[in-house]
């Protein structure tokens, strides 16, 4: 994308600059509305998909078929068969796992098990299966709604058909806390574009077992217009795809051919760039820690002043235990360490009061970052390596002031039992390390009565 480009967007540029390198130009006109959560999230796609006129296109990386949608909607199979039987062209992107992939979560791969499955329930929807680089993933969960009509909408985040659905409000045991984001608008025309690069060159289609409901030839046209404005929020579809994995550079309409080729960083580098420009927060929701680039960026915020709450799950992940333990990853946390040397810095976890009167953790599978109260970016690339550096993801990176205020009052009033409307991000952020840390000492004396989710976590040990 060059600066001409650039350029086109209405209003001038803000300080978070953008992006200036990747497959899908910044677009203005576009109505963002964040999902917080998976019931919230999956009722929102379901009535999407009920009220449907042409088609469900929709990527996933995990799922159990036994995942129930909210309101008795019955599973994702129920919901995407009765698409299919009122005439919509359903499609489906799975990821196929390598061997040495084949642990990271629970796929539907297309055995012989699950196609078995999808036989006995009469399934006729269209499916194609992809496969990533060596270890890595296609870990992009976006669904697409009436792609290229004016009826068009689009949702990218983390969020998988896994894990129990559940209401803000109502964590406890064995929950999660996550982020989708509704995108309609010009923006849509992106994710239209990404699907379509992916369905035509999905790694498995001319392989046996690769395909469901069709053959391999059923090719998708990309699309040749931009969708009509809808609002007034400026978006760009950013994207991490390993080299070598997709070869059309077909460009997206309105936008310049990118050599996909040679791969694709643009959600690592916007995560750089709007770092490095952040003048008063930096809120943070995120599975993984920040790898040392990321985390030596946010050091330099923290020297200017920034003020930055990093919420990660309170109970590390195996692998984090294991890396603690590994001399080769002393450079790691030393780098997670040394923010916490800062009195504006906070790393915080997040829990429920159960049915004990004691505290369980809820698991943070979010990945989202707000800066400045102006820019954010949801979708679904963690701060690790893998997905930085060699998964398929996608977010969507969003410059709207209202928005964002929204989003972050949103998150904050769910952990903190706070409203924080009339504070600045700053303040906000001040208020929440303050909560967390009361309710840390107060976990440390046997006291969970809290009204709130955070507390705070200390790098220094997070991990042993």
């Amino acid at each position: 994308m060059s600066k001409t480009e650039v350029s086109t967007v209405a209003g001038s540029e803000p300080h978070i600059p953008f992006l200036e390198s990747g497959s899908y130009p910044v677009r203005h006109g576009n109505i963002v509305r964040p999902l917080v959560d998976s019931a919230p999230t999956f009722r929102r796609i379901c009535e999407a998909i009920e009220t449907a006129q042409h088609s469900i296109w929709l990527n996933i990386t995990f799922m159990d078929p036994d995942f129930q949608m909210p309101d008795d909607r019955g599973t994702l199979f129920d919901v995407l068969d009765r698409a299919v039987a009122r005439g919509l062209d359903v499609r489906v992107i799975f990821w196929r796992p390598n061997l040495e992939s084949s642990g990271y979560g629970q796929a539907f791969p297309g055995s012989h098990d699950n196609r078995e499955m999808l036989a006995a329930r009469g399934s006729l929807f269209r499916a194609r299966w992809d496969r990533a680089h060596g270890y890595f993933c296609q870990h992009q969960k976006c669904w697409l709604i009436d792609a290229g009509h004016s009826s068009e909408t689009t949702f990218i985040g983390g969020i998988n058909p896994t894990f129990k659905s559940f209401e803000p409000g109502h964590m406890g045991e064995g929950q999660r806390h996550d982020v989708f984001v509704e995108v309609i608008g010009p923006s849509a025309t992106d994710v239209h574009h990404s699907f379509v690069q992916r369905w035509n060159e999905a790694s498995e289609r001319m392989e046996e077992g690769g395909v469901w409901g069709h053959n391999g030839d059923d090719e998708l046209t990309f699309p040749t217009r931009v969708s009509v404005p809808r609002g007034d929020s400026q978006v760009q579809i950013q994207r991490n795809v390993y080299a070598g994995r997709y070869s059309n550079s077909y460009p997206t309409p309105g936008g310049s051919s990118f050599d996909i080729a040679a791969g694709e960083r643009s959600i690592f580098g916007q995560y750089k760039q709007a770092i490095d420009a952040a003048r008063s927060s930096i809120y943070i929701e995120n599975q993984a820690l920040p790898v040392p680039e990321i985390s030596a960026r946010l050091e330099e915020a923290l020297k200017r002043g920034v003020d930055v709450v990093l919420l990660v799950p309170a109970e590390p992940e195996p692998y984090v235990r294991a890396s603690r333990q590994h001399p080769d990853s002393k450079s790691f946390f030393d780098s997670l360490e040394a923010l916490g040397r800062y009195e504006n810095f906070a790393l915080v976890g997040i829990a429920g009061l159960n049915g004990q009167g004691e505290r369980s953790n809820i698991y943070v599978h979010a990945k989202i970052m707000l800066i400045d109260d102006a820019w954010a970016t949801i979708g679904s690339c963690n701060l690790h390596w893998n997905s930085l550096f060699g998964h398929t993801e996608m977010n969507a990176a969003f410059w709207d002031p209202k928005v964002v205020r929204s989003l972050r009052r949103q998150l904050l009033s769910e952990h903190l039992g706070q409203d924080t409307l009339q504070l600045t991000d700053r303040k906000a952020l001040q208020l929440y390390r303050n909560i967390a840390h009361e309710n840390r000492l107060r976990g440390a004396r046997g006291d969970f009565n809290w009204k709130s989710l955070a507390f705070t976590l200390d790098p220094t040990t997070y991990g042993k």
